[in-house]
């Protein structure tokens, strides 16, 4: 099995098409079907199902794709390391965060990073927690600001808390105050309808699970948004919202923020990556930073 082959299968099974992917990888299409073709002899099993033109992976190719991506992700990683070892003066970081998180403390830690590493490229991806804690398992991020605690079947990943932070209640300035304007707590948002997150969103979980504890389903006017449609439901005055705190200083005019009493509600941001791949160097330098 060579590197190339699982290059080229990967290519194949992420555009079901052996044209679209030999342009993918720059090589002719010929080849690259012969590559295939001599995987699946390595293998021992048919890895696409080519009926009528249309091509669809078969269980054995289902089972080799994760572990492909494993692979070349790896892969990927060695040798921007190697290529890291200039001082830091190229390279890449790829990082996850959440939405509030994004909007909150990242953007000055960006700053303070970038001026100090000018060449290093940072991507960043922005997610739920749960979304990200799979990116990380695959290979896709070096690193990634996530809630606690890790979900049961999560990967082996290493975390390092940075902050515990509130999530208040948001509604409409133009409309009534939840709760009647007294003090809320989370059996107090029985009764007031709530926009909500989509599904893979720590948010989305921690809310239902507290409300569930108080013995009721919460009932959603609209779900399905990420951070900023979130806010502007809620600006709107179709339900409230439960945030992080952090994001309600940048969220603009138009919000009106009530504080959770009895027992508030309150996550834990750790930064995360995987325990059996070290992070490349400038990843780490980044860690660094965050954790500093």
């Amino acid at each position: 099995m060579q590197f190339q082959q699982l290059l080229y299968f990967v290519a194949v099974a992420e555009t079901r098409h052996f044209t679209r992917a030999a342009e993918r990888v720059h090589v002719a299409q010929p080849s690259l079907s012969q590559q295939i073709k001599a995987l699946e002899r390595e293998l021992g099993a048919e890895l696409f199902s080519r009926a009528r033109g249309n091509i669809t992976l078969t269980d054995a190719g289902e089972t080799l794709l994760p572990l492909a991506r494993r692979i070349l992700a790896d892969a990927d990683t060695a040798r921007l390391e190697v290529q890291e070892l200039a001082q830091l003066r190229r390279g890449r970081v790829r990082l996850g965060v959440t939405p509030s998180i994004c909007t909150g403390m990242l953007p000055d830690v960006l700053r303070a990073f970038h001026d100090a590493h000018p060449g290093i490229e940072l991507l960043i991806e922005e997610s739920g927690s749960l979304d990200l804690v799979r990116e990380l398992a695959r290979g896709a991020l070096d690193l990634a600001l996530i809630a606690l605690p890790l979900p049961p079947s999560a990967p082996a990943l290493t975390t390092v808390e940075l902050l515990t932070e509130d999530l208040v209640v948001v509604s409409s300035a133009d409309r009534p105050a939840p709760g009647g304007g007294g003090e809320l707590t989370i059996r107090g948002l029985r009764d007031e309808p709530m926009v909500m997150f989509r599904h893979g969103y720590d948010l989305r979980e921690l809310t239902v699970a507290a409300c569930r504890a108080e013995g009721f389903e919460p009932v959603f006017t609209v779900e399905g948004g990420e951070m900023d449609a979130v806010l502007g439901f809620a600006r709107a005055g179709l339900g409230i919202a439960v945030v992080p705190a952090m994001v309600v200083d940048r969220a603009g005019p138009g919000l009106r923020v009530t504080p959770l009493a009895g027992s508030p509600l309150r996550r834990t941001i750790a930064l995360a990556h995987r325990t059996d791949v070290a992070p490349p160097r400038a990843a780490r330098e980044l860690q660094r930073i965050l954790t500093g």
